[in-house]
C-alpha cells in the first residue's frame, strides 16, 4: 500500500505510511538526542542512578537497573540512527549524481560508484591519485618559473 504526501517544493513523497512515520520518529529523534539538552539530561540520570547507590546498597538490581536501561536504548538508537545516516547518505549521493551530471566534461562513471567492486573502486582511485599528483607537479613546475621570472 502507497500514500502521497506534498514533499518539498511540491514534490509528492511516495511510500508506505508506517514507512513516513517511521522516518519521520527517527529525523526528529535523532534531531532531540544530538542537542546538548539531552546529553545533559542523560548525564544528570547517570548522576540520579549514581546518588541512589547507597539508598539501595549498591544492589544487583541497582546495577541491573542502568545496564538494562542503557542497553535497550542503546540497542533502539542503533536502528534509529542508521536509518538517518542511510537517508542522509542516499540523498547527499543523490545530490553529487546531479552535480556530476549537469558538469561539462565530468565522467559519468562516477554516477554509479556504490556498485562498483573493491577491485574497481582501488584502480578508480589509482587513477584520481596519479592525476593528483600530475597536478601537483604542473602547480610547483609553475609556481618555480614565476619565482625566476621575479
Amino acid at each position: 500500500m502507497s500514500t502521497s504526501a506534498a514533499g518539498v517544493n511540491g514534490q509528492k513523497q511516495t511510500g508506505s505510511k508506517v514507512g513516513q512515520a517511521f522516518h519521520l520518529f527517527a529525523k526528529k529523534t535523532s534531531e532531540v538526542v544530538g542537542t546538548p539538552a539531552a546529553f545533559l539530561g542523560a548525564g544528570l540520570l547517570i548522576i540520579l542512578w549514581v546518588l541512589a547507590g547507597p539508598m539501595y546498597h549498591y544492589s544487583n538490581t541497582w546495577q541491573l537497573v542502568i545496564n538494562t536501561a542503557t542497553t535497550i536504548v542503546t540497542f533502539l538508537m542503533v536502528f534509529l540512527i542508521q536509518n538517518t545516516q542511510n537517508r542522509d547518505s542516499r540523498t547527499l549521493h543523490l545530490k553529487l549524481d546531479e552535480l556530476i551530471k549537469a558538469a561539462r566534461g565530468a565522467s559519468n562513471l562516477l554516477l554509479d560508484l556504490d556498485h562498483m567492486s573493491d577491485d574497481d573502486l582501488k584502480r578508480l582511485e589509482e587513477q584520481y591519485k596519479r592525476l593528483y599528483e600530475e597536478g601537483r607537479s604542473r602547480a610547483e613546475r609553475s609556481a618555480k618559473a614565476n619565482k625566476k621570472e621575479e
